[in-house]
């Protein structure tokens, strides 16, 4: 079993086919944990409960249960029940006594936890570090850094120990490790995955995160995991996302000026990045550079502004009844935030709405953003002697996500001639994280061979857990068409043209009378009808209702059959109606008809 895959897709295939069972695997987990040369765990399960876990699904259907058997670790700043929670801090520790929100919906989807994971004290660096468990180290070179603060989540399953893990992500806590490691990370849309049982940095901005070795791994652990959450003030619903440039032929990507992007001297770092945006652009994206600007103006607002305050909120109490528990660095930086004002928080409060702004004008004009995740790499002797400084360039294209509020996947983008691995990073607006995952996994394949660390092949394609799109797509026939006086009442909603297409030749289209705007209606009949020019758009389903609201009588919305057989939703019109109208069904479409008036 040493060439066993851990990715879901595969070990699903293995349940299903009786050839694994989740008992054979838990021996195959405790065997490859044995050691932890890497610094990874801070608590790893005892042999017998990871046993009891997988004890727990016998008996049931692999097909009733999304995450059968699936093995993850968590990152040591979430909760499982009756393992202690220590945030990186050993003063710190509390044992709870309930599962956090998102890992009891993992257990119940069939999930096996393996153990909590090392990180960056009180989740506060990008770099791995930051530990009274130690430095842990890289998957690939054990001398260079991990990336931090879900350095050993990461790790977790590069090193082919789980298939997936949870991180958090404040600053690029669950994007940074994944690109030093040949992994996806995914930082998902704030509040899509509870905070409930949770240990926060900055509670406003925080987000669970996940590593996996594919992103078709994470969409399923996303599909599992996320969900609304009562008790968890932050929580939000998971909305369907808008355009899937994911999935699509065609779509606009960001690219930054070269003239703002940062390698910090790596020239391994900046060839590599080039060959991702040529890549990109191979999948069908078309480049459009932007400033990226007002992206790092906001950023320096949460190390260099009153942001690093919530730090110091989070572990208050704990942090001024004992003062010499953390390590000196954290120290310095949580502590050092006591001189930010509440005025201060006001002020700076006002340069975040106006940044957002300015940012969210410029993601209007693509359907995502590519960058690196990390502009370098630095050895463990190297950071340690430089922290405050070699932290900070990590997080130069991550440290605004969250405070614009922005989803953001992390994919690897091949290797260092050091065998190093580098990573992209893809980002859009809030609720983008379908359409991001699936543009993720294209990227992956077309960059990198193997998953993780483990020198294994990517397994074949294709995930059946899908995010809900959210979308609703809809055949228009008339001045609704691209370019046509009412084309903006689909605009102005999100709308996007799909595709052009023909009804089947089943309809009767007549030029109704009155107007402007001058209306088409189509009629389905049992003889004599011909085949219409449509356009298929698609638009967010919260869109919709205002939509057909704004269709007046006679035409409403019905069901449209096409060529090919298929069925869409789409303009009809009431056969009454057509008395005294003109029959234009030979010209084939309301274009023809155009031309002619």
């Amino acid at each position: 079993m040493n060439a066993l895959s851990l990715d879901i897709a595969g070990l699903k295939a293995a349940y299903a086919a009786g050839s694994l069972t989740p008992a054979a695997l838990a021996e195959e987990i405790i065997t490859r944990t044995a050691d932890d040369p890497h610094r990874v765990w801070i608590a790893r399960l005892p042999d017998d409960a990871i046993r009891a876990y997988a004890q727990a699904l016998e008996g049931k259907d692999p097909a009733s249960l999304p995450l059968y058997g699936i093995p993850f670790a968590i990152k040591d700043n979430i909760d499982l029940a009756g393992v202690p929670t220590t945030a990186g801090c050993r003063e710190y520790a509390y044992t709870p006594e309930r599962n956090a929100f998102v890992i009891q919906r993992l257990i119940d989807a069939g999930a096996i936890p393996i153990g909590k994971t090392n990180l960056d004290q009180f989740a506060t660096g990008l770099n791995g570090t930051r530990s009274p468990w130690g430095a842990c180290r890289n998957a690939f070179g054990p001398e260079y850094i991990s990336g931090g603060s879900s350095s050993g989540s990461a790790v977790a399953v590069a090193k082919g120990y789980c298939s997936f893990a949870l991180g958090t992500d404040t600053a690029g806590s669950g994007r940074v490790p994944a690109a030093f490691n040949n992994l996806v990370g995914h930082k998902p849309s704030l509040g899509w995955l509870s905070a409930t049982g949770l240990v926060p940095a900055c509670r406003s901005l925080d987000t669970l995160s996940v590593f996996a070795l594919t992103a078709e791994d994470a969409e399923a652990v996303m599909t599992a995991a996320a969900g609304y959450d009562e008790a968890d003030a932050f929580s939000r619903p998971v909305l369907g996302h808008g355009f899937d440039f994911g999935s699509a032929a065609a779509f606009r990507v960001g690219i930054p000026k070269a003239e703002q992007l940062a390698f910090f001297g790596n020239a391994e770092a900046e060839r590599l990045y080039r060959e991702a945006v040529a890549r990109i652009e191979s999948l069908g994206g078309v480049g459009v550079e932007f400033d990226l600007q007002p992206f790092l103006d906001t950023a320096k607002l949460l190390y260099e502004g009153p942001w690093v305050a919530e730090r110091y909120a989070a572990i208050r109490e704990f942090f001024d009844a004992h003062p010499e528990a953390p390590l000196p660095v954290i120290r310095e930086i949580v502590g050092g935030s006591k001189r930010w004002s509440a005025a201060d928080a006001y002020e700076y409060g006002y340069r975040l709405k106006a940044y957002k702004r300015t940012c969210d004008a410029i993601l209007a004009t693509v359907d995502c953003v590519l960058m690196p995740t990390a502009g370098t790499i630095y050895t463990i002797s190297e950071l340690e002697a430089d922290p405050i400084r070699l932290n900070s360039n990590l997080g130069y294209y991550t440290n605004f996500m969250n405070l614009l509020d922005y989803a953001a996947t992390a994919v690897p983008a091949g290797f260092q001639s050091d065998g190093l691995p580098f990573g992209v990073t893809l980002f859009a607006q809030r609720d983008q994280d379908g359409p991001l995952l699936r543009l993720a996994a294209r990227m992956q394949r077309a960059a990198v061979e193997t998953t993780g660390a483990t020198g294994l092949p990517l397994p074949a394609d294709g995930s059946p857990n899908r995010l809900p799109s959210g979308q609703v797509r809809v055949a228009v026939c008339g001045a609704h068409l691209s370019g046509l006086p009412l084309n903006g009442q689909l605009t102005t909603r999100g709308g996007r043209l799909v595709t052009a297409v023909q009804s089947a030749p089943e309809y009767k289209f007549y030029a109704l009378p009155g107007g402007p705007p001058y209306r088409p209606g189509m009629v389905r009949v049992a003889e004599d009808g011909g085949s219409i020019e449509m356009e298929i758009w698609e638009l967010p389903a919260r869109e919709f209702g205002s939509f057909v609201a704004g269709i007046p009588a006679p035409l409403g919305i019905g069901m449209v059959k096409l060529t090919d057989g298929g069925w869409v939703q789409g303009f009809v019109c009431e056969a009454a109606a057509t008395k005294g109208a003109e029959d234009i069904t030979a010209l084939g479409g309301w274009r023809a008809y155009l031309d002619r008036v």
